[in-house]
């Protein structure tokens, strides 16, 4: 069969074949690197601390590419708006978060934002927001989901979502919230919040995100790369069969020709 092999035409099909193979392992390759997919938004950007006024809009949907971001900006507590939201884990305690509204300097129609002041481990009234200009530092964080089975009789929320607030207050609000990281005066002075412990949210996780349908493909190309090598064989092999079958053919018709007689053996 090596013979067969090296003739003209089958030595043109394999360099043929082996091309189509490169071009279909080179495809796989991609779809393999396609599957991978890098986190929306790296670490080395969100925490970048950028102003919110310029890094969203009111009324925008907050995306994957502008939420978890690290933001700054100033204003003031309004008074009277602080609410509770319950479940809310700190060091291993279970207690709630206090949330406020806070008016941000140069946003459109004077809107407001949630800003998480911190958390406390009882359901009681928090101590009053800080007075004053202020400047927050903190994580912008897309609206949790609304909880259907809530009591409307608890004083408490069970998740933060501006539309609700927006309701509440009876203020324009920036879609999310923040979770305040630091509080000072306009002159940079920290300031102190009796019985509510700051907290902080990181950033969310950065895993590479895995696309299966493409390491499907990725392996389909393997296949097909293969195969090509394959389908080359077998048209060799068939080629090769066929000349044996017409070695025993004219083997026979000698016979037939020269009764008595045994012809040569056929060499490969």
């Amino acid at each position: 069969m090596f013979k067969t092999a090296l003739k003209l035409k089958w030595i043109g099909a394999l360099i043929a074949a082996l091309a189509l193979a490169t071009g279909f392992v080179a495809l796989s390759g991609w779809q393999f690197g396609a599957s991978e997919s890098e986190p929306v938004v790296k670490v080395d950007k969100t925490e970048k601390p950028v102003a919110l006024t310029k890094h969203v809009d009111i009324g925008t949907e907050l995306l994957g590419t502008t939420a978890d971001q690290i933001v700054t900006f100033t204003g003031e507590f309004v008074p009277g708006t602080d609410r509770l939201i319950d479940d809310r884990v700190e060091d291993g305690k279970k207690g709630v978060w206090v949330i406020s509204e806070f008016k941000v300097d140069g946003a459109k129609q004077d809107a407001g934002i949630a800003v998480v002041r911190g958390w406390q481990p009882e359901e009681t009234t928090p101590s009053a927001a800080p007075k004053g200009e202020l400047k927050i530092t903190g994580r912008l964080l897309p609206n949790e989901g609304p909880e259907n089975e809530h009591d409307l009789r608890s004083a408490t929320l069970p998740s933060i979502t501006s539309a609700q607030l927006a309701n509440i207050w009876d203020s324009v609000l920036y879609n999310g919230f923040i979770s305040a990281h630091d509080i000072t005066t306009a002159k940079g002075q920290a300031v102190e919040q009796f019985g509510i412990d700051m907290i902080y949210v990181g950033p969310q996780p950065q895993e590479a995100q895995i696309n299966w349908l493409n390491v499907f493909y990725g392996i389909e190309w393997v296949l097909f790369a293969g195969f090509a090598i394959f389908l080359w064989y077998r048209m060799v092999r068939d080629d090769y069969q066929r000349d044996l079958d017409d070695i025993a053919e004219r083997a026979a018709e000698a016979r037939e020709a020269q009764p008595g007689q045994t012809p040569p053996a056929a060499n490969d």
